[in-house]
């Protein structure tokens, strides 16, 4: 068994779209016409994450139950690097902790209310 993807429902699609583009470093993929606003998001070629606007006819636009956050492992040093630059690049405002014991880092950076993304790396 594996995480197939993660779906977040939000009033502004396009503003988490260019962050998990522009940041995180996700390309856009094609998605079926499903009759509401969206966008799929991909790593490896493989939809993982999956935007809908809420509003759209059926979707609730504030959900009774959320996802505290996606987590995203980087294990590249070379790519964790160029995640940071991004982030600093963009002025996306994250907050960094250390995991005990492990000692791998964590990026956090909160999309919206309710909406955490989490970059997670072993240290070098």
């Amino acid at each position: 068994m594996q995480l197939d993807h993660v779906t977040i429902v939000a009033p502004d699609c396009d503003a988490m779209k260019d962050f998990f583009v522009d940041v995180a470093g996700m390309a856009l993929g094609a998605r079926p016409p499903f009759g509401v606003g969206g966008y799929w998001l991909c790593l490896g070629g493989r939809a993982v994450v999956h935007l809908i606007a809420s509003g759209a006819s059926g979707v609730s636009a504030v959900p009774s139950t959320r996802i505290d956050h996606l987590a995203l492992r980087i294990d590249d040093a070379a790519e964790w690097g160029a995640l940071l630059d991004r982030l600093h690049r963009h002025g996306t405002v994250y907050q960094l902790a250390e995991v005990p014991l492990t000692q791998e880092l964590q990026v956090f950076v909160r999309l919206a209310p309710g909406v955490v993304v989490e970059f997670v790396t072993a240290q070098a």
